[in-house]
């Protein structure tokens, strides 16, 4: 996937080409560079205020145990999985000893995962092991203050259907003009990636 596509910097003082490469540098480092579409950022030292708008592209669909193995209902109480991508397979096996117990799974080796002494549930195969997007919003947030400049710890934060914000300042938060100006950004950004 390609990187953003749309990214503004509005700064009241010299130096915000360095919010740029910082936040590049901070998105790249935690490989949030391809799901951002859009940001801009906004940075009042006089005020202090430090505003961040983001568009994100949809995220991967949620990985189910489908998705790591074949999945092989036995008996009423015995099933096998085989597993044929490792990449999920610890997460896997955490949820399935969370939601069967862990006397009743069993990992004979590195591709076969037992399930026995239980009823196996139907949908076994379409329970979810990772969704994605979980963690996505909080990861960009996380990303967003790394970026904000040092002190600036009064904030407010938002995520939701492919949008964030965050605004923060040193003292508190001037609240109409975040909002004003995290309006405008998201107007600017959604007229940039037409």
């Amino acid at each position: 996937m390609s990187g953003l596509e749309f990214f503004k910097v509005e700064s009241t003082e010299n130096g915000g080409d360095k919010y740029e490469q910082i936040a590049t540098a901070v998105l790249q480092d935690h490989n949030l560079l391809s799901i951002v579409e859009g940001l801009y950022l906004y940075i009042d030292p006089s005020k202090p205020l430090f505003a961040a708008a983001g568009v994100i592209r949809p995220p991967r669909s949620a990985i189910t145990v489908s998705d790591v193995g074949n999945v092989l209902i036995e008996e009423e109480t015995k099933a096998t999985i085989a597993v044929g991508s490792e990449t999920y397979l610890a997460p896997m096996l955490k949820m399935l000893w969370d939601r069967l117990g862990h006397d009743n799974v069993d990992q004979p080796d590195r591709f076969t995962a037992l399930i026995n002494g239980v009823t196996i549930p139907k949908d076994l195969k379409d329970w979810v092991v990772i969704d994605p997007s979980e963690s996505l919003f909080k990861d960009l947030i996380y990303a967003v203050q790394v970026i904000a400049p040092e002190g600036f710890k009064v904030r407010r934060e938002s995520y939701g259907k492919n949008r964030f914000s965050y605004a923060a300042s040193e003292n508190s938060l001037p609240e109409n003009e975040a909002k004003e100006i995290l309006t405008r950004a998201f107007a600017e950004i959604e007229e940039g990636l037409v």
